[in-house]
């Protein structure tokens, strides 16, 4: 089991990975860039962003939660302290981040698609982005975070 363990660790480390990496350049870099457009511009890229963004990290999105699970799981077995711990707080984490990605990022994400797709500018485009950037430093700091358990029960366990 622990050969099971190491190699779901190394999955969830990768997969956690990419979408921690979406969303610090997100926070660091997205956010200021948009704020210097217009709401038409913000709205087409925006929503087009999203369209491919939630289809194609989709996969990688799913597969950092099940491996993140299953590496907790595999832990156990192993009855190294640190790795059990470390596993489920890495899940307690990305429960968190999923939490937050699924009340506030979804319904933007769906809203700013639709206007794209549709070639309008909502009113309120700016506030649904502002709406979105408001979660997206908690987002990154969960996936920071849950990376930081992950490593720490994959070098325990």
């Amino acid at each position: 089991m622990a050969a099971a363990h190491e190699l779901l660790t190394g999955i969830a480390l990768l997969a956690v990975g990419i979408i921690y990496g979406t969303d610090v350049f997100c926070a660091l870099v997205q956010r200021s860039a948009l704020g210097r457009v217009d709401d038409e511009t913000l709205t087409k890229v925006m929503g087009f962003v999203h369209l491919y963004g939630d289809k194609r990290l989709s996969v990688p999105g799913a597969l950092s939660v099940v491996a993140t699970v299953l590496t907790a799981i595999t832990a156990v077995p192993t009855g190294n302290t640190t790795a059990i711990v470390a596993g489920i707080a890495a899940v307690l984490l990305m429960a968190c981040w999923f939490g937050i990605y699924l009340r506030v990022s979804v319904p933007v994400n769906k809203q700013l698609t639709e206007a794209a797709e549709s070639g309008y500018t909502p009113a309120d485009a700016r506030a649904l982005q502002e709406k979105w950037d408001s979660v997206i430093n908690w987002r990154a700091g969960l996936q920071c975070l849950t990376l930081a358990a992950l490593f720490v029960g994959g070098a325990a366990g």
